[in-house]
């Protein structure tokens, strides 16, 4: 499956501390970014001009007209201020996780026992969601990189339903310094929660191949 150069405009929506560190991974790895907050972008761009140098700021709305993917970064608190319009038909990353010392109890995730993401899903009506980076610690994300064939590269595990989508940002993992696992079905994402063994391990990708099944070929 062809998938390289397919994504180019990422927007993120996010400019907390998850969403500037991938903003400033993607930058490094070529990609065109937008950064979209929760207020003016007079003030994000003050932000990213410290946090990711490289990012501009936009409204939402404007950040994610033209991009190729839009990453979800934000307090899941927040997630019912999302204009589900502007994410109709994109391709779209959960970054997020649930925490309820930061997001309070929400019950949807409380109960949630195929995965937050499948919640996401759900509330904001998309089809084309794909989780990853949730393993990672936003604080790990770029000094854990490694080029293609390093013998200490780690693995980044991306579960969806669509195995084009799984594709498509498994290129991008794969390009920003991580071995990709593809998960096959967008349930299979609690493995990536708070909780759960993959979380914050900074596994190879063949250490989430031995407690992660099934999976797609995305060689």
């Amino acid at each position: 499956m062809e998938t390289e150069g397919l994504i180019n405009r990422v927007a993120i929506l996010g400019a907390g501390r998850v969403g500037t560190s991938i903003a400033r991974t993607l930058i490094d790895a070529g990609y065109n970014v937008t950064l979209a907050g929760s207020g003016d972008p007079e003030n994000v761009e003050m932000i990213a001009a410290i946090t990711a140098p490289g990012a501009a700021a936009r409204w939402a709305r404007e950040a994610t007209a033209d991009a190729d993917l839009v990453v979800l970064a934000l307090p899941l608190h927040r997630l019912p201020t999302v204009d589900t319009a502007m994410l109709a038909d994109r391709l779209v990353i959960d970054a997020m996780n649930y925490w309820p010392p930061v997001d309070g109890t929400i019950a949807a995730f409380e109960d949630a026992a195929t995965g937050s993401s499948v919640v996401v899903r759900e509330m904001l009506q998309i089809s084309r969601l794909v989780k990853t980076f949730n393993h990672t610690g936003y604080h790990d994300l770029e000094p854990d990189r490694r080029p293609s064939g390093h013998p200490e590269r780690l693995g980044m595990a991306v579960a969806g339903d669509s195995p084009q989508d799984v594709a498509v940002v498994a290129e991008l993992i794969d390009r920003i310094g991580y071995d990709p696992v593809a998960l096959d079905r967008l349930e299979l994402g609690w493995q990536l929660q708070p909780g759960n063994p993959l979380f914050g391990a900074r596994p190879t990708a063949d250490d989430i191949r031995a407690v992660t099944s099934p999976v797609f070929d995305v060689a």
